[in-house]
Formats: C-alpha cells, sequence, structure tokens
C-alpha cells in the first residue's frame, strides 16, 4: 500500500477529511521549500502538493503562473525538485508527496537523464504521486505502469464538464486519489458553488474507487470546511501561495502555518 492509501485509510479510520496544501517549489525562497513542508505539516497537511515549475502552466492562474516564474528564475527545475522531496523526506517519512505539474518537465528530465530517469529518481527521492496536468488517461497507461511498480501513484484531474465515459478512463488507471476542479477555469478563478460541489461528488464515486479531493477555489475556512462536509480531501493553492508572497524569509513558514492550521481545525470541526 503506498504512502497515500495507507493515509486515506487511517484519515477514513478516524473519521476525518485530509488537507492538502499546494505550494510551487521554490518559492518564494529557492532553498526555503523542505522548511515550509515541514511546517505545512506539522499544521496538519496530510498531503503536500509541490509544484514543478513550468514556463507555460496552461491550468494556473496568474497568482501560481507568477509564482512559477520566480521559481524558474532562481534556477528551480526538477533535479532541483527532487532534491526538495529528498532533504524533506530525511525528517519525515510519513507524509506524501505529490508532484503536480506538465508533461515537458518530466519528459525534458528523461530526455537528459535516460528513459525511466524520472521514475526512478522520483521514488528514490520519496515522491508518492504525480499530477501531469497534459497526460491524458488514454495516452499515459506505460507511465502509469511504470509509477505503481515503483510505489507511486498517479492523479488524474476530473473537471464539471467530464463525462462519464472520461470518469471511465480516469478509473481505470488512476490511484491514490483523483483530484476534482470545482470549476471551469484556471487556478485562483471563478466563484465556488458549494451545492454544485456536493452534487457532483456522488457522481464521481459512482466511477472511481479512490477518494476524491476538490481543488480551485477553496479560500478560507469556511469555504474548506462546505467542501470537506461531501469531499474526502480539501487543496488549497492559490490562497497560501497569496499569503507566503512578499513575506520576510522568516515569516514565510508561521504564515504558512498559521492558516493552515485554521482550515485543519475547520475540517476536523465537521461531524464525523
Amino acid at each position: 500500500m503506498t504512502r497515500i492509501a495507507t493515509t486515506f485509510e487511517r484519515l477514513k479510520a478516524e473519521g476525518r477529511k485530509a488537507l492538502i496544501p499546494y505550494v510551487t517549489a521554490g518559492f518564494p525562497f529557492a532553498d526555503i521549500t523542505p522548511a515550509l513542508m515541514h511546517g505545512m505539516a506539522a499544521a496538519g497537511a496530510d498531503v503536500i502538493e509541490l509544484g514543478v515549475p513550468f514556463s507555460d502552466p496552461m491550468a494556473d492562474g496568474p497568482v501560481i503562473q507568477k509564482a512559477g516564474e520566480a521559481a524558474l528564475a532562481q534556477g528551480v527545475g526538477m533535479t532541483q525538485v527532487l532534491a526538495m522531496v529528498a532533504a524533506f523526506r530525511q525528517q519525515d517519512d510519513r507524509t506524501p508527496v505529490v508532484l503536480m505539474g506538465y508533461a515537458n518537465p518530466v519528459e525534458r528530465y528523461d530526455q537528459k537523464h535516460g528513459a525511466g530517469a524520472f521514475v526512478r529518481d522520483a521514488a528514490s527521492a520519496g515522491v508518492d504521486g504525480v499530477l501531469i496536468v497534459d497526460y491524458p488517461p488514454e495516452e499515459c497507461e506505460d507511465f502509469a505502469a511504470a509509477l505503481r511498480a515503483h510505489g507511486m501513484d498517479l492523479i488524474f484531474l476530473l473537471a464539471p464538464t467530464s463525462t462519464d465515459a472520461r470518469m471511465a478512463q480516469v478509473a481505470r488507471i488512476a490511484s491514490g486519489y483523483v483530484y476534482y476542479v470545482s470549476l471551469k477555469g484556471v487556478t485562483g478563478a471563478g466563484h465556488l458553488d458549494t451545492e454544485a460541489v456536493s452534487r457532483m461528488i456522488p457522481r464521481i464515486r459512482s466511477h472511481v474507487s479512490v477518494p476524491v479531493g476538490v481543488g480551485f477555489g477553496i479560500r478560507d475556512a469556511a469555504s474548506a470546511q462546505a467542501v470537506g462536509a461531501s469531499a474526502d480531501a480539501v487543496v488549497i493553492g492559490t490562497r497560501l501561495i497569496q499569503l507566503i508572497e512578499g513575506v520576510p524569509r522568516e515569516a514565510v513558514v508561521p504564515a504558512a502555518a498559521e492558516f493552515l492550521g485554521g482550515i485543519r481545525r475547520a475540517l476536523d470541526a465537521l461531524p464525523r
């Protein structure tokens, strides 16, 4: 059983919902990410999504785009991201880490280091799952199998526009959890319709057997709690990035931890 599956099994037994924060690797400072990850875990994060900086992030809004550009300008690429995960693993062997990003950095890594190098090196670093926005399920069955062989999960996005046929395709190879994009548009965009989310979750569950996380548009404890009432996990990124942008180095980890602590308490206040 993967670290992600173990985490969700534990939370289910406890009657609790997963808190999954997203941060861009190498932001706001190139060397702060492992410390930030530790701070988020201590504040109650159950899984950490680590964004791999990329120059053309099609699913991300301006806040995360800007964070990615800043990280790239500081020389942060896939090699550095894997080193950050390895550094985090020196002290934390429990909290799952998911790399979220795009096909280009993964395929470029294999071009530079040899076929299969990304999967091999991600597993060695301590990565638990991978979410590649622009890898549709029908084109990455071999990739999914390679990840599974190395103890990692392949996580897919579902959207309000996803058909039953698409959900069934995802269900065939998805593991870990699926990430439901709660609105049409990019990260940080639009108004979160929690009633629409609560109607969509049962439909997703009729197709997939893995837990369902919800992200895009969750900005505070109230919206996290509303989504957590029906979802297995709440994913929050844009608001977290905004909170740590432009603050002094020594304030980055405390700012993230304080914010996530409030989200954790709101989720834990849900009926069990």
